[in-house]
């Protein structure tokens, strides 16, 4: 019989549990092509992602921040069925985790019902539920707030008994800075070489060695 090696998961959204990565890159290229007719490249984009638009908007373009993030969720909505994928035995971990007894939570800097639909088209609405998203705490990853909440959400007293999942070094300091094991996934914005020297406590390279940190025997 499996048991998780934590009592409770929490999971980033984008590139962890849902490959939403080419949707997000192909929206900043988007905005900021709609807005002030300029290219941005796909790096530099994926950089951002893990960041609200607000403060990656308001540091980059902050005299067309508005605008930018209205262009960015026109398109974003209207190209999710296109460009959003699933990664494959996502969401058979999810069962098996919940299975095992753990508590599993979202944690995400996208806004509620962007963050709901994004799961929801994925198929793992049913799966797995949001506990902290954009509205929730003022300020946002890598800050710890978001995690914290979403543990107090959960029931949870000691932060040292959660661990989160992301793919983006924001991801990793956020929970190192919440007191949380962090586990740091290589499918999704972040380049490899920089979740580790950011130091996760461990990385996963496919969702089955997720699988494995996750659950023992």
């Amino acid at each position: 019989m499996l048991s998780p090696r934590w009592p409770v998961v929490l999971f980033d959204l984008d590139g962890t549990l849902v490959n939403t990565i080419p949707l997000i890159v192909a929206s900043y290229q988007h905005a900021v092509r709609a807005v002030i007719g300029e290219a941005l490249e796909a790096r530099v984009a994926r950089q951002w992602i893990g960041q609200t638009l607000a403060s990656t908007f308001a540091g980059a373009y902050p005299d067309h921040a508005s605008e930018m993030i209205r262009a960015y969720i026109e398109f974003g909505d209207a190209q999710t069925p296109a460009l959003l994928k699933r990664y494959p035995g996502m969401d058979e971990a999810l069962v098996d985790l919940s299975g095992a007894g753990a508590r599993l939570g979202v944690v995400t800097s996208k806004h509620h019902v962007v963050a709901q639909d994004t799961l929801d088209a994925a198929g793992l609405g049913g799966l797995i539920s949001l506990t902290a998203t954009m509205e929730d705490t003022r300020t946002h990853k890598p800050d710890p707030a978001p995690l914290l909440l979403a543990a107090a959400r959960l029931g949870v007293a000691d932060a040292g008994t959660v661990v989160y999942v992301g793919d983006a070094v924001v991801d990793v300091l956020s929970a190192k800075a919440a007191g949380m094991d962090v586990i740091a996934v290589s499918w999704g914005a972040g380049e490899r070489n920089d979740l580790v020297a950011a130091g996760p406590t461990s990385l996963a390279d496919t969702v089955d060695e997720l699988r494995a940190l996750l659950l023992q025997r």
